[in-house]
This record gives C-alpha cells, sequence and structure tokens, in this order.
C-alpha cells in the first residue's frame, strides 16, 4: 500500500527518554529523535504525556509547551 506523505494519518503517540514515537494509520509507526524538538526534548514526562492530535491527525500538538509536529513534516525528515 502506497500512502502520499500528504495523506498520511497519526492515531497513537509514545515518548520514551530519547525518541518521540508515531502509530500510523496505515500500520507504520515513525520514530525521530527527541533532540529536533527541543521544547519535547526539556518538557517532563508527565508534560510529554498530555498530547493530542490535531486536524484528522495531520498533527500532534502538546498544549503545555506550545508544540506543534506535522505528520507530512516527519515523514519528510524536517
Amino acid at each position: 500500500m502506497s500512502t502520499s506523505v500528504d495523506d498520511a494519518v497519526a492515531v497513537g503517540v509514545v515518548i520514551d527518554e530519547r525518541e518521540l514515537h508515531v502509530r500510523m494509520k496505515d500500520g507504520r509507526t515513525i520514530s525521530v529523535p527527541l533532540d529536533w524538538f527541543p521544547r519535547l526534548a526539556a518538557a517532563s514526562v508527565a508534560e510529554r504525556a498530555v498530547w493530542r492530535l490535531i486536524g484528522v491527525g495531520e498533527g500532534i500538538h502538546w498544549p503545555q509547551l506550545d508544540e506543534d509536529v506535522s505528520i507530512a513534516d516527519l515523514l519528510r525528515g524536517r
């Protein structure tokens, strides 16, 4: 199955001490270093745990951190 970057949809998020892991609707999991996102890297475990999907899974928002991550940008390596 081929999915365009712009059609990629997130359904879940897990953050460990080093990486952000995004579970995609098509079954993939994308993992990127937390260092890509200084606010997430500096945040507490409790702050990182409060997130919500935005759009229809096109992005992730952390309200306490004022951080937004685009799923399309993750897939593009940005």
